[in-house]
């Protein structure tokens, strides 16, 4: 909901990003970005390492979707993942990842008026469209699902990228989940500000409905340790604050900066 977010910073997002062998970048629509990415953390790494293989310069036909081979020694060398639990992820990924959707509201305009109507539209995407897994090799290739690929190849404009390595000592999808959304209004000094109401940031986070419904699970479970890792991991230098109405939460503030040079400490 494209609407629902303020910006304080120039859009990292509006420049180039080239990726190279040495530092994959991971580059996504803001669409994308903002979504809810239905992932556990072994399946958001595979999908991560799967999409720093792609161009995202690229201009691709909705028919044909690409297809990307991710191996069990990558896995292993970018998380610090060890062999026999490299291959044990990617076989568990071959069975869940063709069921895995992306949730995104698009605003819905009434057909009469032109207007926008009460209630953004839900839609429901899949990351891929086939999966083939040959056990005991040590690879799985994944064939994107069409409709996604516009939102990973041919960007050029109102896009996030980052540093695959900026992820690869987290352990937790909260604390990953927040730094793509906090990377994507990171200015080319680090610093930067958003505000997403609290029914976006739920969505991103696919916080479960007992989180949705206290915010003091949404603070203690999702927020402040995902603060903690990025800060001790990455580098990040978070203050946020929640903004209400009355009694209730209908906001989230953040302000930041990273230091790159702090990072994976």
């Amino acid at each position: 909901m494209e609407n629902d977010v303020q910006v304080g910073e120039p859009l990292a997002s509006e420049g180039t990003m080239v990726s190279t062998t040495g530092a994959r970048l991971i580059s996504m629509s803001d669409g994308l970005t903002h979504a809810g990415h239905g992932l556990s953390l072994a399946e958001k790494r595979i999908i991560a390492l799967a999409i720093s293989k792609l161009d995202s310069k690229s201009n691709r036909s909705l028919f044909a979707a690409p297809t990307t081979r991710v191996k069990a020694s990558e896995l292993s060398e970018a998380f610090g993942v060890n062999k026999a639990n490299s291959y044990r992820q990617l076989e568990s990924a071959a069975k869940m990842l063709y069921k895995r959707t992306i949730t995104f509201y698009e605003p819905s305009f009434s057909r009469k008026t032109g207007k926008k109507s009460l209630e953004d539209t839900r839609v429901e995407m899949r990351w891929v469209g086939e999966v083939r897994y040959q056990r005991g090799e040590g690879w799985v290739d994944l064939v994107w699902w069409p409709k996604l690929v516009p939102h990973l190849c041919g960007l050029e404009r109102k896009f996030t990228s980052y540093q695959l390595s900026q992820a690869s000592a987290l352990r937790s999808v909260y604390s990953w989940k927040l730094l793509e959304l906090l990377q994507r209004f990171t200015n080319s000094t680090g610093r930067g500000w958003a505000t997403y109401t609290i029914e976006d940031f739920v969505e991103s986070m696919d916080a479960t409905e007992a989180q949705r419904k206290d915010f003091s699970k949404i603070r203690t479970k999702i927020i402040e340790p995902a603060i903690k890792e990025l800060e001790n991991k990455d580098g990040w230098s978070i203050e946020w604050e929640a903004q209400k109405q009355g009694r209730k939460v209908v906001s989230l503030h953040f302000k930041y900066s990273r230091n790159s040079q702090m990072s994976l400490i």
